[in-house]
């Protein structure tokens, strides 16, 4: 019996194909005028990419620059050569008209790096909330070995002697600034305090939520989500992170083995458990989209529902980043799953083991803030997935439900979980903002106040407008939420108990168009049902007076994003785009 030949590395098409000297020539001569050895470039090592989304563009995934000094090291140490790249910038907090438009683009582009440069393998830089998702799909595309290299939360922020989550308090700030509790500069002094360090949010918002999930699916050390990006931790596990990718390369791990149904099915679980983000519904949509995984917007309720709440970390609960991640993180969170027997244990991930072998021994420390399966800070913490003539799909999420809320619209006596209100319908968040103090508008306490226009195809791009606050007279009267619903997404620092994510979106033509203030509105959440009380016949009359009008595309982007884009329901991703999986196993042409 022989040995059989080594594997080729991908990157030897470059630089050391023996059928190509002129190819192989023009690709060599242009790395060598910044000290490159041919050597290096053709010793069969794997060559390893940093897709780095750091930048002074991102703050949240700035210092990405600084530890892919660390994911250098570890590659080097581990034979493989590093080379460092940029990835497209997607900053939550600054882009206009939304971030999410640019998910799709940053997907798009790290496609085309991956598949058209010579990479072995890759070390996907995360943090900010769609720059997780982003890779995972780009990752999933091409099939090359990849891991997750999160850059961690921020240390916990402080106002006055008081935790101050990111995100989280700017909603509870601005909700005292509109009754008259604070000044002007509080409101912008609290919202400063939350963020004191690097890192993304504190909070359990959307980009701790996804980084989760990436560990969750597999993609992650074991580990990695939760260190802050300030401790020590962040720079050792980038380290690692670099050896890790070599050897995925070695031993031929793609995300394809890591990415199955089962890895999705435990992230959904995790993200009840974490009291995730609502905006982790298109991106895990997303992501199995592109991995090839049957994923239905069912499954949210069927595995994810009946899950309790063990995270006690805002804005579902009480705690930051740093006690989340001391307590013992996602690992003791799905320690708490296994235990229970709902976490697929089976799953492989990037270490090279199952899930199960991964979460040996890490039991929470800290019960306060991650709390055992059978005391969880509430009992069914996930998704509700709802339906109805406002459209066909939608969700809510239940870990934010005060129970001031609860008492307020969900406890009348003999209809529990039902309520009626009254529709105020704003087209848009301008709308919203000039009408919503309009002492003519008679909005109170039994109203539902409603979005539209805000999905992917009228912002454009899915904003987090849904999340609105009462007018400021109700909030003097100490009405801190109203029942709110739209087509649009909510911010995952927010706490609002909210109906989003409505799929199709008045701009597509969903029931939300034909919607008119006035219009008395049913929630049963028994039923999983959300409707207008207004007869059919009057609702055709409606839909002959044509859709909303939205804003015209501002850049060629947006209008190829609209002429493209799927639903909230479906992942918002590019129609088609699917269609391509594991492309890397067909090497591109050569370019001369």
């Amino acid at each position: 019996m022989t040995d059989s030949p080594p594997r080729r590395l991908r990157s030897q098409d470059w630089f050391d194909n023996p059928d190509h000297a002129d190819m192989t020539a023009l690709y060599l001569e242009r790395f060598m005028n910044y000290g490159t050895t041919p050597e290096e470039l053709r010793s069969g090592k794997p060559i390893i990419g940093i897709a780095q989304s750091g930048s002074d563009l991102n703050p949240c995934n700035r210092h990405h620059l600084d530890l892919a000094k660390r994911v250098r090291d570890g590659i080097r140490d581990a034979g493989g050569i590093p080379i460092e790249f940029p990835s497209h910038p997607l900053f939550e907090n600054c882009k206009r008209p939304t971030a999410a438009l640019d998910r799709n683009l940053a997907y798009l582009g790290l496609v085309e790096l991956l598949y058209g440069y010579p990479f072995d393998g890759v070390v996907l830089t995360t943090g900010c909330d769609k720059t997780t998702p982003s890779a995972i799909m780009a990752a999933a595309t091409v099939d090359i070995p990849a891991i997750v290299l999160s850059g961690g939360p921020m240390l916990d922020g402080w106002h006055e002697g008081k935790l101050a989550g990111s995100g989280t308090v700017i909603w509870q700030s601005r909700r005292k600034y509109a009754a008259g509790e604070i000044t002007r500069d509080e409101f912008l002094q609290t919202a400063l305090d939350s963020a004191p360090s690097i890192g993304h949010c504190n909070t359990m918002g959307t980009a701790s939520t996804m980084n989760a999930i990436a560990e969750a699916l597999g993609m992650s050390l074991t580990g990695c989500a939760a260190i802050p990006a300030a401790y020590r931790e962040r720079g050792q596990i980038s380290y690692r992170t670099g050896r890790r990718a070599v050897e995925l390369v070695n031993e031929d791990i793609r995300p394809s083995d890591i990415l199955t149904r089962g890895a999705f099915l435990n992230a959904i679980r995790v993200n009840s458990a974490i009291g995730g983000s609502t905006n982790a519904q298109p991106h895990l949509m997303a992501m199995a989209k592109h991995a090839g995984v049957a994923l239905d917007p069912s499954d949210w309720q069927t595995h994810g529902y009946d899950v309790p709440l063990l995270a006690n970390v805002q804005p579902a609960g009480a705690y930051l980043g740093e006690r989340f991640h001391r307590a013992g993180g996602v690992p003791a969170i799905m320690w708490e799953l296994m235990q229970a027997g709902l976490l697929e244990g089976d799953c492989p991930t990037v270490t090279g083991r199952s899930m199960a072998e991964n979460l040996a021994g890490r039991e929470a420390t800290d019960r306060e803030v991650i709390r055992p399966f059978d005391a969880p800070l509430m009992d069914r913490a996930g998704f509700l997935v709802l339906k109805g003539n406002l459209f066909d799909f939608a969700i809510m999420k239940t870990s934010v439900i005060s129970e001031d809320f609860r008492a307020r619209y969900l406890c009348q006596p003999g209809h529990e979980g039902v309520f009626e209100g009254t529709a105020f319908v704003f087209d848009g968040s301008a709308d919203y903002h000039d009408r919503i103090n309009d002492p003519d508008l008679p909005i109170d306490e039994n109203s539902i106040l409603v979005i539209r226009g805000a999905g992917p195809l009228g912002w454009p791009g899915a904003a987090e407008v849904v999340n609105m606050q009462p007018p400021d007279r109700l909030l003097k009267r100490g009405i801190r939420s109203l029942p709110t619903l739209g087509d649009g997404r909510q911010s995952g620092t927010a706490d609002s108990p909210s109906i989003l994510n409505a799929s199709p979106e008045s701009a597509a033509g969903g029931g939300l168009a034909f919607l008119r203030t006035g219009d008395r509105i049913r929630i049963d959440l028994n039923q999983g049902r959300c409707d207008m009380l207004v007869d059919d016949t009057e609702i055709a009359r409606r839909k002959s007076e044509g859709l909303p009008p939205v804003p015209p595309s501002a850049t060629p982007w947006q209008r190829i994003y609209r002429e493209t884009v799927t639903q909230l329901e479906d992942g918002a991703t590019i129609r088609g785009a699917e269609d391509f999986r594991r492309i890397s196993a067909t090497l591109p042409r050569h370019n001369h």
